[in-house]
């Protein structure tokens, strides 16, 4: 029980009450820990954690479930979710998402950061002179004339 948050556990322990007709074991709470989650439009963790590693980029941009998946993705960094081995990427990932998930629980807002723009007007293109005076310039500061 250790890995929900306590309003998780408060929630699930709600949820448990009202959909069972005797107390509920430890299994059956963990369940109702996960289900309570369900109720706020946020997936199970494990589900989180697969939406968040198969996502395209720009990661930003893609129809997420739930921005929770996304923020903890982002927090969990992209290039450590999709080079390393799930045994050192799921823990990372699902201490950062029951953090947003008890974000969530506690009434918070979360939202995905717009993805950037493309500049609207373009600058112009330099002229050949323009890009051999700062050839000439780099190579000067980089000391390679």
């Amino acid at each position: 029980m250790g890995e929900f948050p306590v309003e998780q556990i408060l929630r699930g322990a709600k949820y448990a009450i009202e959909h069972s007709e005797y107390l509920p074991t430890l299994h059956r709470m963990l369940e109702c820990c996960t289900a309570s989650l369900q109720g706020l439009g946020l997936p199970a963790p494990r589900d989180a954690y697969l939406e968040a590693c198969n996502a395209a980029s720009p990661k930003s941009a893609q129809p997420w479930s739930h921005p929770a998946v996304y923020l903890a993705g982002r927090d969990s960094d992209w290039f450590f979710l999709s080079s390393e081995p799930e045994q050192r990427t799921w823990p990372v990932f699902r201490e950062r998402y029951q953090g947003y998930c008890a974000a969530v629980l506690r009434g918070e807002d979360l939202e995905i950061p717009a993805p950037a723009a493309l500049e609207q007007q373009p600058g112009t293109p330099m002229t050949l002179e323009e890009r051999q005076d700062a050839l000439r310039a780099l190579r000067a500061s980089t000391g390679f004339e």
